[in-house]
Formats: structure tokens, sequence, C-alpha cells
């Protein structure tokens, strides 16, 4: 028998510190082969120091392969790395072939497995003094042969299911708060059964407070039948209607004292909202993970799977406490750990447990007072908690969606900047994990609403209008430059030969409607929601011919259509003439008249609105 001593995770990580995991070779008929692949196993359990889950996940896969050795290879009893015959590389390939179609589709066992027997074999391969023949050495080096496979991710809540399971996590935690207290200062008012009666509450509750096996003597203390207990116990029951057995009671007295698994989740809630951790994060917190001061609570968050800690700062809440009518639940994290320290310590203390978890609970089975972490059973989980009380949430029912509500809206404050969001976790955890649905439409929105503004600044930020004041002042370097213009460029302008046709262009090869370098391709229809242009006393006549057209325009097309192709510039339009006196108007028509002077515009601007 092989044997390695793991760090213990989950329940049993709360009452010892280590497990021992252990491996029978004798088990399979390829003995050699298991007892290869078990020495590695132990080295390398030892030397990464995994925990508990990833021991195991070893074993599983190595009885897997054993076990398709043991009835698919002829000789079995002589296989081994170290012989070519039987070929454990024909063996090894035809095990990850047929690997997938063992497990659901997509599903990430048959990669895990592969991975796991092929890293046992790669450390023997390393080993100067342990020999690894046939083609092995290629499976070692290339592809592992099957596919990671993949899950389907979860979606964050959205805004209106998250302000539920706070709000009712919040009542949730005020009840049972509430409760605790109670029960306990009727059990600091107790006095010893034996002395006071077995019959009187307080004195059970003194009992069950003071001695683990307290619950197991109480329960052979109380009378049977139920129906003979007295009415002062019965009317504890919910309604009043009385116990119809001993272990209702003996579950409702546990509940005075102690936190359920039922009160941490909503603990839980609130502790994720708080932090914006994930569950199995908040879940793990001790009293050595949290630093408590005056001003907030430090935490020591611990990532079991990236095998990675990160200390974050959380500040109290500095809200005025008169306040009357809070526009939400209150989530300070120090007062949360706070509250889960006071409740959950007399219970580490009862069962010997340190350092104290935040996250502890106590239990009825059978006759005996159980104390753990957080029971995810059936009857225990989250969708259980939601049903007590009576909420139901859009789409799959996960606690883990609460933390991704929490990154999308990180990522919205942020406006989808990843290396801000990916805060806690790497860039490429955040792309495979959090970068889709919402976040993803959030980070998308962003990119096109950046583009669409850089475009808009620059196409439709309208001409420049001079009057004739500003105009004549463009002698003048310093206005001149003030307007961004060159002393060619306005001796260009004062000289026409800019002129578009209904405005002048400081550069009509450098369009925000074309390529650089290109000749305006819009002139001069779009002059008008142009940067580049200048608009001059001289132009005026021009933008009244234009005008005159745009009115042709709207009367021959649909509202909707040529608010879409003339909308801004007629919009345009209209601000610049207002800016004009009548005078300058009757005097620009005058012109017009005398001068026979015409707008040219292309060919399409004219035919558009025919079919």
């Amino acid at each position: 028998m092989r044997q390695v001593v793991v760090p213990a995770t989950g329940r049993a990580a709360l009452t010892a510190g280590t497990v021992v995991l252990s491996f029978r070779p004798d088990a399979f008929r390829c003995a050699g082969l298991a007892a290869e692949l078990a020495d590695e196993w132990v080295e390398l359990v030892e030397a990464s120091r995994l925990g508990e889950g990833a021991g195991r996940v070893y074993i599983t896969a190595m009885r897997a392969f054993l076990g398709y050795v043991d009835a698919e290879v002829t000789d079995a009893v002589s296989a081994s790395l170290s012989r070519r015959e039987p070929d454990l590389h024909r063996a090894v390939t035809e095990w990850v072939r047929v690997l997938p179609s063992q497990h659901a589709a997509g599903s990430r066992a048959p990669g895990w497995y592969a991975g796991r027997i092929r890293a046992l074999v790669a450390r023997r391969v390393q080993h100067p003094s342990r020999p690894v023949a046939g083609h092995l050495h290629g499976w070692v080096e290339g592809s592992v042969g099957v596919r990671r496979g993949g899950s389907t991710e979860l979606d964050e809540f959205s805004r209106a299911d998250k302000k539920k399971l706070i709000r009712a996590a919040a009542v949730a935690r005020l009840a049972a708060q509430a409760r605790v207290r109670h029960g306990r200062r009727l059990a600091a008012a107790g006095t010893d059964p034996a002395v006071g009666g077995w019959l009187v509450r307080e004195n059970l509750l003194w009992a069950m407070a003071r001695d683990m096996g307290g619950a197991t003597e109480v329960l052979a203390r109380l009378p049977l039948p139920a129906s003979s207990l007295p009415r002062s116990l019965h009317d504890l029951a919910p309604e009043g209607l009385g116990w119809q057995n001993r272990g209702q009671l003996m579950r409702f007295l546990v509940a005075q004292l102690f936190l359920t698994s039922m009160d941490l989740h909503a603990y839980r809630i609130l502790l994720m909202a708080a932090t914006g951790r994930a569950p199995e994060e908040v879940a793990a917190l001790t009293e050595d993970d949290i630093e408590l001061g005056a001003g907030g609570v430090t935490i020591d968050f611990s990532k079991r799977r990236a095998h990675a800690r990160m200390r974050q700062a959380f500040t109290s809440d500095t809200s005025p406490a008169g306040l009357l009518h809070p526009s939400g639940a209150r989530l300070d994290a120090a007062e949360i750990i706070r509250e889960l320290l006071e409740l959950s310590r007399p219970l580490a203390v009862l069962a010997r447990i340190s350092p104290v978890p935040l996250f502890l609970r106590a239990s009825l089975v059978g006759s005996s007072l159980q104390v753990g972490a957080m029971n995810r059973t059936r009857g225990q989980n989250f969708t259980d908690w939601l049903r007590v009380n009576e909420l139901t949430v859009d789409g799959v029912a996960d606690i883990r969606r609460l933390r991704k509500s929490v990154k999308v809206e990180k990522t919205i404050a942020f406006g989808g900047r990843i290396s801000d969001v990916a805060d806690d976790h790497s860039e490429a955890t955040f792309r495979g994990h959090y970068a889709h649905g919402t976040t993803l439409r959030v980070i998308a929105g962003n990119v096109i609403t950046t583009a669409q503004q850089r475009w808009l600044d620059q196409a439709l930020a309208g001409p420049t209008v001079l009057d004739e004041q500003a105009s004549e002042s463009l002698a003048d370097p310093r206005t001149a430059a003030a307007l961004g213009l060159s002393a060619a460029e306005v001796e260009a302008l004062r000289t026409g030969q800019l002129d578009m046709g209904v405005t002048d262009c400081t550069d009509p090869f450098a369009s925000p409607f074309g390529r650089p370098g290109q000749l305006c391709p819009v002139a001069p229809l779009r002059c008008l929601e142009c940067s580049n242009a200048f608009i001059l006393p001289s132009n005026l006549p021009q933008l009244l011919l234009f005008a005159d057209h745009l009115e042709q325009l709207a009367l021959r097309l649909e509202p909707r259509h040529f608010h879409a192709l003339w909308g801004q510039s007629r919009a345009n339009l209209v601000e610049v003439l207002k800016s004009r006196t009548d005078v300058e108007i009757a005097r620009a028509r005058a012109q017009i008249a005398e001068e026979r002077i015409v707008v040219h515009l292309p060919l399409s601007s004219r035919v558009e609105f025919d079919a």
C-alpha cells in the first residue's frame, strides 16, 4: 500500500489539518505497473504539496487507467513502464481514445485523467535510474491526445435579482443574529438541568452550550412520546402547533445557540457582495486571515486552485448613523466579519477548532451535535435557501453568478479596461471566465462608442464660421495661429484657392470622410459637417443656394430618409444662417440674381430622390 499525508480540505479541514490518502497497487492484475505509478504519485504529491482534492484526482486517474490495462491488455500481469512488452504505448493511446465516451459530452474529466497519467510517466522519464521503454517518450513530449473539454460559462445575476438576493440576505442576517443572541442569553440565565429540571428551556440550552455531549444527554432525558412534553416546550414550535418528535425540538434548540447552514448562505451572499470575491474564497476564511481595525478590515484571501494569496483592505461604511432611509442593505465587510466571529467563536471553542472559521455551523446528526463547514447537500444548498426565502431568479440558481455580477459592475466602472478589472486574477483568467455575456457586450460597446465618438468629434464638429471682423483679423498672425492656420493657408483662403463650392477648406486632402492623402470624396455635400471647413462672408450666396437645394430634397424624400442623409448638414446650415443679419442675406440674394450664381453639386445629389 502507498500512503501520503496531504493538507485537508473541505469539512475535514475544520477538525484535522491533514488527511491520509492511500492507494493499493495489489488491487490490480497489473500490480507492477500500479506500483510504479503509485511511487511517482507519492513523490509528486509530496514535492508539489498538493491538497486533498488534487491528490484524489490522481488516484481516480490511476484507477481508471489501470482498470483499462487489466481488462484490455493480454499480459497485464507483466505490464511495466520499463518493459517493451506488453506495449503500454498502445494501451495508453487506446485508453485516451475511448476515455471521452465514458463521460458526458464536453466533460473535462478525460483531459484531467489523461494529463495526470502523463504527468506521472513524465516524472519517471526524467529520473535517470527509472527507465521508461517503448514509445511513451513521444506521448510525454507531444499532445495528451484528448481535448481538455469545457463548460458553459455562467452569466451574472441581473441587477434586479442581485438586489433581491442582498435584500433577502440582509433580512435573514438580522433574524439569525437576533435568534442566536437571544438563545445565548436564555442559556446564560439557565442552570444545570440536573438541579433545575430537564424540561425547562433555559436549562436545556445551558447544557447544550457547555458541552459537545450536551445534546446527546438532553435528548436522552426528554420523555417519550413527544406529546408528553410540557406545554411550555410545545409552544416553542412554529405557529404553536407542537412538536411531532423530540428531534424537531432538538434541532430548534441547536438553532437557538448556533448558526445553521441556511444562516451561513445569507452571510456568504453579503460578504461576497461587500468584497467581490468568489464563494470558495469567502467561505474558507478564518480569524487568522482577518485583521480588524478602526477604519475597516484587511483580509488575506486564498485561491486554492491557483495556490495564491491576496491581501485586500476594505474601509468601513462612513454613512451617517442617523440615516432614516438608506438606499440599500449595509455592506460593511468589517461589520459582517465581526458579527460572524462573534456568532461562530463559541461553537469553535466548544468543538476545539482553531483558528475560528468564519463560516461554521452546527447540526443534529442522530443524537449528537455535529460541527462543520457550510452544508451544500440536498435540502441545505443555495437553491433551498432561495426556496425558503421565496425568491426566484432568472437562469441557473448558482451563487457563483454573484461574483460575476460584481465583475460586470467593475467592468462598467472601469470602461472595459481588462488590466483594471482583472485585479484579483490574471488577464487570461478574466478572458476565459468573465469576458462573455454582459461583460463582453460592455467591452464591445465601449470600443464601438469610443470609435464613434472619435469619428463624431472629427466629422460632426462642424465648420468654423467667421464674420466680417473675424475675416479681416486673419491678417494678424496671432489670430491665424489661434485658428490653427498658417500664413500660406490664410492667403489661400483670402484668394479663394480653397473654395470647395459651398465652403472653404483648410486641407481637402485630410478629410475625415476619406483616406489620408485622398481628395475629399464628399465635398461639397458634407462640408457643413466637417471640422476642416471655414465659412467666410463670401460663402453666403452658395450657402443660401445650398439651403434652397435642401428644402427641395426635404419635399421629395421621406422625413426619416431625409434626416438620415441631410439632418446634420441642415441643422448646421440653419445655425450659420441665423448668425447672418437680414441685410447680409438680402444683399447675398441680390448678388445671386445679378451675377446669376449657381451652386455646383454632384449629379447624385439631384437624382437620389428618384426610384
